[in-house]
């Protein structure tokens, strides 16, 4: 069988127990292909293989590790233009996305892994005052001068087996984001990726068997059941967690860890404030607040889908958005001049409907969008902004995950910083000022793990995580080597 038909376990590629279920490909919803799906006992094999893996893989040098990766990544950047096929075929991202966001970053994370850093510290020694027979004892040798003096090594060790669930927003920059890491810190890994759009990760599993990972350090085991994900984070060989997804889902995803002690890294739900003052360039507020239309149709937790304007510039603010929501073509996201696909599947496109038919009833104006494009197939959302809205409106407070945005006014810095604070989430906010002192000010006051400032740009060696709903820990650049380590103290008699 080929990558995407079959389970890879323990080194080899094995029939499913529980068959085959189609992908659909939400512009055409046309079968993509038939992805496996694994049973239970599966599940716990791939994870027994993988903490069977796990000891000679974190005795390897990280020379030799990095060494696996960079094959990895050049495998990958290789096959750029296949592998963006498949996932603008499975996700519906444009093409363009699919090249550089997905493929093309999952890429470059594994050429980042695979850059060697130092995973151990010294440090400075010091007087150990209560290392020499108890307190008393201690305070007598303090006081005649022969107190010990104790060195001290800090040492970053991998955690074991780690369980990544990923998302189906984008299944290869993703994967490759909790892969890599995990492997260059000497974990070995198993993967349930997303059902909607697994068979991206399946091809990622067979450019790693190609770049030389050893049999059980990858694993990939898929299913649309719940069992399967179950299994994956229960099971007693498993000694972390890396989740991407619903705050609803990482909830209980916690709760299994926390009965087993497991580690956990949650990237979860968002939505993020955008504050424009009055004094902001609204063309950059604008082009970075359009993204929540474009990029993967609305469906990312960095969007910034909770606009507060200041009321000097609310209406130009709104005119603006509604203008740009317009001008942007809804369509197939193969052809090249198409900015919005489809969202990922018909149930999703209900619920995303749902929400702007229930911001109608609370209240919100809908001064773009909120009509199904009239097109013959596909799960498609038109950009949409609701103008006039508060922020105890649902369509405020809970994440919508598609290409809607919701305006909001506010008199000073004060209530847009309360504002954009009441929220269950803080994932990534953003400050449009031109005021540079006043927007990393209120960037400093602001419950988010990250925030963006005159910019929906982000830095890729920066950490990223949520405060709140939003998420546990934090990953990328060095801080994923962190988050997929522990830390151990060795000391010694100086």
């Amino acid at each position: 069988m080929t990558a995407g038909q079959a389970l890879f376990v323990g080194g080899s590629w094995a029939e499913p127990d529980g068959g085959h279920y189609e992908v659909i490909d939400p512009a055409t919803e046309q079968t993509v292909g038939w992805a496996p799906e694994a049973s239970r006992d599966q599940v716990l094999a791939a994870c027994a293989a993988a903490r069977e893996a796990f000891g000679p893989w974190a005795r390897t040098s990280p020379e030799e590790r990095a060494a696996v990766l960079g094959r990895a990544a050049r495998i990958i950047g290789g096959r750029v233009e296949e592998y963006a096929e498949l996932a603008r075929a499975e996700t519906g991202a444009t093409t363009a996305t699919a090249r550089a966001m997905q493929v093309g970053v999952a890429a470059a994370r594994f050429r980042r892994y695979a850059r060697v850093e130092p995973a151990e510290w010294a440090i400075p020694p010091q007087i150990n005052e209560a290392g020499r027979g108890g307190t008393s004892h201690a305070l007598k040798a303090v006081g005649e001068g022969r107190a010990g003096v104790m060195g001290a090594l800090a040492v970053r060790q991998p955690v074991g087996v780690v369980t990544c669930v990923t998302s189906y927003n984008n299944p290869w920059a993703n994967t490759a984001g909790k892969i890599a890491p995990a492997l260059a810190m000497g974990n070995t890994v198993v993967v349930k990726p997303a059902p909607q759009d697994p068979l991206s990760v399946y091809r990622m599993a067979e450019a790693l068997e190609a770049a030389g990972v050893p049999p059980g350090v990858v694993n990939v085991v898929g299913g649309a059941r719940t069992e399967v994900g179950e299994a994956a984070v229960e099971s007693p060989d498993v000694d972390m967690v890396s989740f991407t997804g619903s705050t609803a889902v990482g909830q209980r995803i916690a709760e299994v860890c926390g009965r087993g002690m497991k580690r956990q890294l949650m990237e979860l739900g968002g939505k993020g404030a955008a504050v424009v003052f009055d004094d902001a360039d609204i063309r950059s507020a604008v082009a970075g607040i359009g993204t929540t239309f474009s990029f993967y149709s609305g469906q990312i937790c960095t969007a910034p889908t909770r606009v507060l304007a200041q009321r000097g510039v609310y209406d130009r603010l709104v005119e603006q958005l509604a203008g740009y929501a317009g001008r942007l073509k809804v369509g197939d996201p193969g052809e090249p001049d198409t900015v919005v696909g489809p969202v990922i599947s018909a149930a999703h496109r209900d619920r995303v409907e749902s929400y702007v038919e229930l911001g109608r009833k609370e209240g919100a104006v809908v001064v773009a969008g909120g009509e199904r494009p009239a097109l013959p197939t596909g799960f498609y959302v038109p950009p949409t902004l609701l103008a006039d809205c508060t922020n105890d409106m649902r369509v405020a407070r809970e994440e919508i995950f598609g290409p809607v945005v919701v305006v909001i006014p506010f008199d000073d810095e004060e209530e847009g910083i309360a504002l954009a604070n009441d929220t269950d989430y803080g994932l990534i906010d953003y400050v449009w000022s031109g005021d540079v002192a006043r927007a990393f000010r209120v960037a400093r006051r602001l419950r988010a793990g990250g925030v963006g400032v005159n910019t929906v740009g982000r830095n890729m060696e920066a950490p990223f995580g949520g405060f709140k709903k939003s998420g546990v820990g934090r990953d990328v650049g060095s801080y994923a080597l962190h988050a997929y380590s522990e830390v151990q103290a060795i000391v010694w008699p100086g």
